[in-house]
């Protein structure tokens, strides 16, 4: 079976690849974690992110943004220590002022969503959560993450899953 380039050679990837990527997401803050992890992906590879997936939601509280806005200076010096995390201050704190963003102008379940899923370009949606505050959003973190979530297709043309639809 073929799949993507990327999601070869490695078992974790591959599942990853053939049954979370390009799938679109039920709610919120599945969404605003693949946002989150599209973030610490900018400069490591995709691999990286997925092998420390488990220990970032722990430490961001399963990347819950009500929650996300309550770390303090304190516990971001605790996850600068832990090897287990991304330990990128600048992408810690633009996760922790996206959170008080997200909360802010997507307070109801449902809104963040329609929001996402109604941009067809990672350039577009940027260029507003930029507007909007937010860090770490560019259009390539951007346009990476509408792929993951099923917004726009992100399957290679020899994968079995391009073109498959993204439900």
């Amino acid at each position: 079976m073929k799949r993507c380039r990327w999601a070869q050679g490695d078992e974790k990837l591959m599942q990853y690849h053939d049954c979370e990527y390009g799938k679109k997401k039920g709610n919120d803050d599945e969404l605003f974690e693949k946002l989150c992890l599209e973030c610490f992906q900018a400069g490591l590879s995709w691999r990286t992110v997925l092998y420390k997936r488990e220990a970032l939601r722990k430490r961001f509280y399963g990347f819950k943004p009500e929650r996300i806005i309550l770390i303090g200076d304190e516990e971001i010096r605790e996850m600068m220590n832990d090897e287990s995390l991304i330990r990128n201050r600048r992408k810690i704190e633009a996760v922790i002022e996206n959170a008080g963003l997200q909360a802010a102008l997507f307070p109801d379940e449902g809104s963040f969503s329609s929001y996402v899923y109604s941009f067809g370009s990672g350039a577009a949606l940027s260029q507003d959560l930029k507007r909007k505050g937010y860090r770490f959003a560019g259009p390539v973190i951007c346009e990476s993450f509408l792929m993951s979530v099923g917004a726009i297709e992100g399957h290679e043309p020899q994968c079995f899953l391009y073109g498959r639809g993204r439900d």
